[in-house]
Parts: C-alpha cells; structure tokens; sequence
C-alpha cells in the first residue's frame, strides 16, 4: 500500500544554540501545474482545509489543477500539534517579485490565512500558494517542522484516451479526485514508520564495512528510475473479466487474473527520452531491482508480457531500418515493448519502429531466463506452472533460428538484439550464450515440473550446442563476438557472459547443468578486464562494449564504443559471481565516478557514454542492474541459494 502512494514529506530539524527562546517559521510554497502550457489555460483554483483524524490535525491549502484529461490536485500541508502553528495563502500570483508573500510573511513570521476558495485563474495566468508551519524553539533546544506534499490524479488516459485507468493507491484511498487530505494526513503520520522500514533495510549493507562508499551510493540511488520512468502502477477495473486480459490464446494462464487483480500492472519506460513501457530487452537488465524488492510486480509484468506473446496483432507496419513491412505482432514472439504512452499501452505493443523484433534472437530467450529466475528466487510454483508452456512456445519459435540444426542459433546479419544498431552475423558469444542459457533452463523447468519428454528434448540440443557454441567462437582466450570471420568478428563484447551471468544467479553455473567450462568464463573475463576496462580511459570509465583485440576501441557501430552503464554493472555481477571480486567493483566504479561525480548526471543516469564528450538517452533503465551485483555479493556471503531468507525489506515510497 505505502509503496505506491503519491507523497512527499519534508522534515525540518530545527537547532537553537542561542540563549533564548526563538520563533523559526518554515514556508513551502508551490505553483499549481507541472509547468507546462497548461498552467495557463485557466479555470484552475485553490482552497484551504484541514483534516483531522484519530485525535491528529493537518492543515494546508489544496491546488485544483482543472485539465480536461488527467486532472488532478495537489496539496501541500503541515501538521499541527503542541507548540506548532499552521497558517497559509491560498493564492498568489508566482510570476511576480512575490513582494506580497514575503511581506506577509516577515511581519510576523506567519500567513495571513485567508478563507474561502480562489477564484478560478483567466486563460494565460498561473496561481500558486503556500503553507507555514511555525513553533518556538527553546535556547538550547529542538523544534520540529513537518511538511507534506500529495498529489491526487486517480484517473488517467494515456494518450490515445480510448481507456480510464485508475492508479494503484486508489484502492486504499478512492478514485473521487478528494483524496490529497487523507494522502497527506497518512504520509505525515506514517513517516517516521517508512523511516524505520527504510533504515532496517538500507542499515544492513551501509554500515558494512567491506563495501565502497561509492557502491553503496550506487545502489541505493540508481533505484530514482523506479519512480522517475514515466511509472504507471494502475488496478484492474472491479468488473474485468479473464477472457478481456487473456485474448483469444490466453486462457492457458489461469493466475493471470488473481495475479493482476492483487497487485496491478506495472510498467516504466524504457528512458525519458525513449518512450516505450516495458522494454523487455532493456528490463532483462533491470528486472533485478524488482525481483529483489517488489517481487510481485516483475511477477505481474511478466504475467503482462506472457499474455502479450500468446496473442498477435496483425496489424502492418513499416519498420525504419529495413523499409518492409510486416504485422506488428507475431504470435508465440516476446514483444519489444507493451506500448507507447501516448498512444494505449497494453492494448496495442511493439511501439518500436526501428526492426521488427519478431526476428530479433535475445527476446524471446530473455524471457525464458528471468522465468526461471523469478521461479528461483521467489519459489512461486503457481508461477512457474503457467509460464511452462509460454516458455515452450517462444522456444520452440526461437528454434527456426538455429539454420543449420546444430543446436546453437544465428544472428540474420542485421542488429537483431536489445545491441540494435551493431550488426552481428552467424553464431555469437552475446545472443549464442543467452540461447544455451534459455536451453539449460529449459531442461532444470522440465525437471522440476516432471516433463521427462521435453527435458530430453533440450538435453539434446544443450549437448549439441555447447559443442557448436565453443568451436565455433572460443578463441583460447574469449568468445569471438561472432563467427562472421569478418574484420570485427574478433572483437571482445563486453557482454558476452549475459548467458553465464543468469545462470550463475540460478546457481546452474556447475555440476551437471554447467553450460560454459569455467576456466573459459574465468578467462573471457579476466581479457575484458584488461582490455575493455583498463585499456580503455585508463581504467576509470568502466568497460567499452567492443574492444579490438589489439587493444583499440571497435568502432564498426555507433553502439560498440559506447560504454552501457546497466551492461557494465551486470558484468561487474558476473565478475564477482566467478570470484573476481575486485575486478568487478573495479569495473563497476569507474561508471559511477563517471556518471555521478565527472558529468554530473546523478539521478539521471544515461543509457550509454563515449570517452570524450558524447552521452546518449539520459535517465534509463538498464542501470538498475547493479542489483544484480548485491545479489551475487548476498550469494558469496551466504554460500547458499539467494533470497531462500527474505533478506530486503521492501522499499517505502
């Protein structure tokens, strides 16, 4: 409940080191709009209020933003007890020098706190308001000064308008549009609870002694996106029906209902700039920010993307990079995306125009990876059973790819995979390894759920592939990028453990499910380090994607010199997962001290930079991999399968 609701609360401490009694009065004042053209087109209006409920009172003034969609309003307050006053302004014009507030303000360190409503503001003006909570601070003593900020748009349209969607904390607190008070009387009664929920799980790993300042900034704060992409966390309307969610092939996916019903559907976008929720080859990346602290909302997206891939849209469409044209949606294909913001988001998919990702190889194993990831972590049987024949259906359509039946995939020669603008051709280290990733899966899914048949069946494959998979691009040192023979074809992918890196968090990274030789990981990793990370930037910038193997940068794609920041925590993960411990914080910081302390883009943590001067996509998705890297440390330090404890407290909001 608490996770998803739309606070704020600011809390002031207040310190008197004079010799007498002091008046300290704090003001929050805040426009009504989001500081767009709208907040100009009039009709908008203010009005106090107070609400008070099991013997506590807040007060504050609320600012009715009056759009035709998606209207909404937002409430500032503060709350009152013994020795704290509460007073505002309802209105004031924030274009101007203010003068009006101020002096108000400074005549006695109060508001005026006027009745009544404002009058709506014309077409072209803006209106803004403010709340002051004021208390006497002994000599010598301590006052406190607590300030909340709500805001209360229950119902939404995405762009196209052709659905209602009412956000998840409309279950606690009613989709009337009158919920700000409640919502602000509960953040500042509740708070000091979220802070001891908050300090339990962060206490763990901040005062562990072993671990870098940097990383432990690392992983607390790159958790902003999760909030700050685009988020949607919508219910289910009381009256939907499974037949509406499952479509014409969903009815196989019996929890579909339950599940969705319970916790809602959830989605983020791919990044601020790249508009497209749930980008799964992307989310791939960052899913382990959910598995490990909102495991049932990667439950829920998954359930969301299983019922997209069992349907079709035959809709046509012409894609950008080819020029051809095809349906939008093939059945039994993991879609790129489940839609665009400004269009209907679930109801139409695949907003992405670049390829049509029905040929792209790395989706469809991407699910099937984080299926049994998921299964694995959380011991969610009712999951895993009705996932199984959505698993076996996109492998079965993955299957086509392996052209010549040797039981290992082909890249088509085009940039088919979440590297979309770097050309892979024939077997590859990146979407190869995911395969045989997928294929052992398979086998581990079809052991525990008892399908003899199937499990042999991808036993047989897995023992042809790894064979296929090792002469083909096993050079004595790491896997060649591809097997092209091309000029490239030798270049050292950063990524090209993403297989192992899965596998390894299942714990099937040995014994009978081991897929790549151990000393060949140990290696593979061992030459990125020195040639991609300390090779490149002189060490500080983490690891390029593509490194020629005499040591200069392959520049045969806009992407295969970019360093990927989320790429680069996941290899970090997998680093610390085959005991280079120090190779990987190592590897891991110099994208830190890069984004976060040289260019200054904290909380907005890019998709990809260059070594001089180029960043792309600011505020993405994939860097949420770097919980992936505290799940391995977890794993090292327990020695024993991860989360069979419950080791995180899920995050308040």
């Amino acid at each position: 409940q608490d996770s998803s609701l739309p606070v704020g609360v600011f809390i002031w401490e207040v310190e008197n080191g004079k010799d007498e009694d002091l008046e300290v009065s704090i003001m929050f004042s805040l426009q009504n709009g989001t500081g767009t053209k709208e907040d100009r087109g009039g009709g908008h209006w203010n009005e106090p209020f107070a609400f008070e409920k099991e013997g506590e009172r807040i007060a504050g003034v609320l600012l009715h933003h009056c759009t035709c969609v998606n209207p909404f309003t937002l409430a500032i307050s503060a709350r009152e007890k013994a020795g704290v006053r509460v007073t505002h302004l309802t209105a004031f014009n924030p274009m101007g020098s203010g003068r009006e507030v101020w002096q108000d303000l400074l005549q006695d360190g109060r508001l005026d706190s006027p009745t009544g409503k404002s009058s709506p503001t014309e077409k072209g003006e803006v209106t803004a308001a403010a709340v002051c909570a004021s208390c006497r601070v002994p000599a010598h003593g301590h006052g406190t000064l607590e300030l909340a900020l709500a805001w209360d748009m229950p119902c939404v349209h995405f762009g196209s308008k052709e659905k209602l969607h009412l956000r998840r904390y409309t279950r606690f607190f009613g989709s009337g549009g009158d919920a700000a008070p409640a919502l602000s009387h509960h953040a500042l009664t509740h708070y000091k609870e979220w802070e001891r929920k908050i300090e339990a799980w962060q206490k763990p790993i901040l005062e562990n002694s072993q671990l870098p300042s940097w990383y432990k900034s690392a992983l607390f704060n790159e958790l902003y996106f999760m909030t700050d992409g685009g988020t949607i966390w919508v219910e289910l309307p009381p009256d939907c029906r499974a037949e509406e969610l499952q479509g014409p092939a969903g009815a196989g996916l019996s929890h579909l209902l339950p599940v969705l019903r319970e916790y809602g559907r959830f989605a983020y976008l791919e990044g601020q700039e790249y508009r497209m929720y749930n980008t799964y080859d992307v989310h791939f990346y960052a899913s382990f920010a959910l598995i490990m602290l909102w495991p049932k909302l990667q439950i829920s997206l998954q359930y969301d993307i299983a019922v997209t891939v069992v349907n079709e849209d035959v809709q046509p469409r012409q894609y950008l990079m080819c020029g051809q044209t095809a349906q939008v949606k093939l059945k039994n294909v993991v879609p790129h995306d489940i839609g665009d913001p400004g269009d209907e988001p679930w109801l139409r998919v695949n907003a992405y125009l670049m390829h049509d990702t029905a040929d792209w190889k790395d989706l469809n194993l991407k699910f099937v990876l984080q299926v049994y990831r998921d299964y694995y972590l959380t011991h969610d049987c009712l999951y895993l059973r009705d996932m199984w024949p959505v698993c076996q259906a996109v492998m079965e359509s993955e299957l086509k790819f392996d052209t010549d039946n040797d039981g290992l995939i082909e890249n088509g020669g085009f940039a088919d995979q979440t590297y979309d603008a770097w050309v892979v051709n024939g077997a590859s280290a990146y979407c190869g390894g995911l395969w045989l990733a997928a294929v052992c899966m398979m086998c581990k899914m079809a052991k525990v759920l008892g399908d003899a048949e199937t499990q042999q069946k991808y036993m047989d494959i897995l023992s042809k592939g790894k064979e296929a998979f090792e002469r083909m691009l096993w050079n004595g040192k790491y896997y060649n990028y591809d097997s092209s023979g091309n000029s490239t074809s030798s270049s050292i992918m950063s990524d090209q453990c993403a297989g192992q890196w899965f596998l390894g968090v299942c714990g099937l990274d040995q014994g009978e499910f081991e897929v790549f030789p151990k000393s060949h990981v140990v290696s593979a990793l061992k030459t990125i380090f020195e040639k991609n990370v300390m090779s490149f930037a002189g060490g500080t910038m983490g690891a390029v994607n593509g490194m020629r193997p005499d040591g200069v940068p392959d520049t045969s794609s806009v992407q295969s010199n970019e360093v990927w920041i989320g790429v680069v925590y996941a290899l970090a993960a997998t680093m610390i997962q085959e005991g280079l411990v120090e190779e990987g914080f190592r590897t891991a910081e110099g994208c830190y001290r890069t984004v976060w302390e040289r260019l200054g883009m904290a909380f907005q943590t890019p998709e990809a930079y260059r070594e001089k001067k180029v960043y792309r996509s600011l505020a993405y998705m994939r860097p949420l991999s770097i919980w992936s890297m505290q799940l391995a440390l977890e794993r090292r330090a327990s020695r024993a399968p991860a989360l069979t404890r419950a080791p995180l407290v899920p995050i308040p909001p």
